[in-house]
């Protein structure tokens, strides 16, 4: 909690203290107030922002002078382009091919050297290990201290912001943020529950939870692609063990649901994967709660994807929040 606590003075000075949002017609569908943390307005569209610029805020002057690689789907690419070009510090980033074009086409627009790759062929982890060789620094996605502890600064802000709450829920890829929200949940509310939510074709943070082994996914056809990595992480497994109430798991028409919701209700745009835990709502994943907190995790979505999920019939004929 001290580290979360350092990394919130930290980033204070670039990190926006994002919005939190409320809609009676989600309060409805939930059966209990929700509290909505925008991270989607965050820097780059994602709370992944936080996490990539504590580290590599952290760091002395002359390890940053060596340069950063950092491997990622897209929002933590996004973030540490972001932080190099405002930090003025060298940035490379592995990609896979496959990663939606807003994600990168912003990362190389930061500046960063984009290196793509073919997730069915290819390891990040090894191409980036390739890339250390002159002396730069990996700043992974979510298994990192300093990232971990960047990202749970946007669970700081909601309960200073929103007091009382029984549930915490959010999505988890690699579980940087379920970790960090489980930290300081248990720290500032210790009887608020904390849930993560993952796609049903990416449930390996789940299984890893219900077995209490270690459990891998691979390059799963999730539209929630930020929830894509293969495993929870050597830090975040054990902290999601430990400190981690429960898992659920969303079909991929709740998630599309959610994002059409909060599109047509609350009027503003949420990637797949930053949608999961309205998803969880809606489809009755979690209920039983009356004050809940949800992170809207990210915004980055194509044009063309966001496109095809509003071509259905709005969600409800009402379009207001």
């Amino acid at each position: 909690m001290e580290e979360v606590t350092e990394a919130a003075r930290r980033i204070k000075p670039h990190a926006y203290r994002t919005p939190v949002l409320h809609s009676t017609s989600l309060d409805a569908r939930a059966g209990g107030a929700v509290f909505l943390k925008c991270e989607n307005l965050q820097h780059v569209g994602a709370f992944k922002f936080r996490g990539a610029l504590n580290a590599i805020s952290a760091l002395p002057e002359d390890v940053r002078a060596r340069g950063i690689v950092a491997y990622s789907s897209g929002n933590h690419a996004q973030a540490v382009a972001r932080v190099g070009q405002l930090l003025d510090v060298r940035t490379t980033i592995v990609m896979p091919a496959d990663a939606p074009a807003i994600k990168r086409e912003a990362t190389a627009a930061f500046g960063a050297r984009v290196v793509l790759y073919d997730p069915a062929t290819e390891s990040r982890e090894a191409i980036a290990q390739d890339l250390l060789q002159d002396g730069a620094t990996l700043i992974p996605p979510f298994d990192h201290r300093d990232v971990i502890a960047g990202q749970a600064t946007a669970i700081l802000e909601l309960h200073e912001e929103v007091t009382g709450l029984d549930a915490v829920v959010v999505p988890c890829g690699g579980g940087g943020l379920l970790s960090g929200t489980a930290i300081v949940t248990k720290a500032l509310a210790p009887g608020c529950k904390v849930i993560g939510i993952e796609p049903e074709l990416g449930d390996d943070a789940t299984r890893s939870f219900r077995t209490g082994t270690l459990q891998t996914v691979r390059n799963p056809a999730t539209i929630a692609d930020g929830t894509r990595t293969p495993s929870l992480g050597a830090l975040t497994f054990p902290l999601v063990l430990a400190h981690v109430d429960d898992m659920q798991t969303v079909s991929e028409a709740a998630i599309i649901e959610a994002v059409r919701l909060l599109f047509y209700r609350l009027k503003i745009v949420v990637e797949p994967s930053g949608a999961l835990g309205v998803a969880a709502l809606l489809s009755g994943a979690v209920s039983g709660y009356h004050r809940i907190g949800v992170v809207l995790s990210g915004g980055n979505i194509d044009g063309s994807t966001m496109a095809a999920i509003l071509s259905e019939a709005p969600v409800t004929k009402s379009a207001h929040a």
